[in-house]
């Protein structure tokens, strides 16, 4: 009886102690799981955009967009940022755009080091124009909507790749009274790589 309740004991304290490890050992894994994270971070993105409007606003130009975020947790994060489309356009009718933007971000872990996540939000913008010998300035609001991958290289920095596309319309009936039924529809649609430092 005595060697039983020691064989009962033993096993018992064996059970635990594998527990115990085997606990410790699953909570170390997710505490160095890079891409769970919460905090501020910044970044920035350089890439590809395309201006996707009526006659002359057609046009491929580069874009650059520096942005600040807070996450939540590994699912959730919200995000702002300043966004250069650059100029784009042709001598007959251009334009050189900026704004500013503010965006809920969810992301899903598919690895240790890789998320997907997808965005979207509002998009504050302003425009100087010329078009033909008519010039000035416009601003707008705008939504927009975008999804992308990010690689977390270390706990604090990662890289990432994104789509993202804005319902930007330039009115030319709004931006001159001296140009009848003329309307450019400029969506722009942005493709970039960036980088994000977690603090």
């Amino acid at each position: 009886m005595k060697t039983s309740t020691k064989l009962s004991a033993t096993l018992t304290a064996a059970l635990l102690t594998a527990g115990l490890s085997s606990t410790n050992a699953m909570a170390q894994v997710t505490e160095n799981t890079l891409q769970k994270h919460e905090g501020v971070y910044v970044g920035g993105n350089y890439g590809y955009l395309k201006v996707d409007g009526q006659d002359d606003f057609d046009d491929d130009n580069d874009v650059w967009q520096g942005l600040v975020g807070y996450r939540f947790n590994r699912y959730v994060a919200i995000e702002g940022s300043y966004i250069d489309f650059g100029d784009y356009g042709t001598n007959i009718a251009n334009a050189d755009t900026d704004g500013y933007t503010a965006a809920v971000k969810g992301m899903l872990p598919i690895s240790e080091n890789f998320a997907l996540f997808v965005k979207g939000g509002q998009l504050w913008w302003e425009s100087d124009y010329a078009i033909n010998e008519f010039g000035g300035s416009y601003d707008d609001e705008s939504l927009f909507i975008g999804a992308g991958v990010n690689y977390a290289i270390t706990r604090n920095l990662s890289v990432n790749a994104e789509y993202t596309m804005y319902d930007a319309d330039l009115d030319a009936d709004e931006l001159s009274e001296n140009i009848d039924d003329t309307d450019f529809d400029t969506d722009l649609k942005q493709a970039s790589l960036g980088i994000e430092y977690r603090f």
